[in-house]
């Protein structure tokens, strides 16, 4: 059965879109952007805080949905440029300690609202 999983402590949807399915014990997050939930500010500093912005995001639907990061099966990261790569990296690991899960990282050339990084994930229980 698919339910809806929406939490006020991550960005609301910027388009038709959920910010998260259930489906069973899989959780499909849509992408997250920096996007302050509290302010609905674009918080666009360095490569770094917006990627911790966006994990923080990623925590609030995991959260939402009774998961945690170790839930997390697979990620996809965009960038708007490979030369992010390795900030983006050292941000992300501190969220995956041990066990990290499968993902792939993809240099695009436009983002939402024109942000460094998009991070989107599906977990499971």
């Amino acid at each position: 059965m698919k339910k809806i999983i929406n939490t006020s402590n991550a960005p609301a949807a910027i388009g038709p879109y959920s910010q998260a399915v259930l489906v069973n014990d899989t959780l499909y997050c849509s992408g997250q952007i920096a996007i302050d939930p509290l302010t609905n500010d674009l918080l666009l500093g360095s490569i770094e805080d917006e990627t911790e912005q966006v994990m923080k995001n990623i925590d609030a639907v995991l959260s939402a949905a009774k998961m945690q990061f170790k839930h997390v099966m697979k990620c996809s990261i965009f960038m708007s440029s490979m030369d992010h790569y390795d900030e983006i990296n050292e941000v992300y690991a501190r969220y995956f300690m041990s066990n990290p899960p499968a993902r792939e990282a993809v240099a695009v050339k436009t983002l939402p609202k024109n942000v460094n990084v998009e991070i989107s994930v599906i977990a499971c229980k």
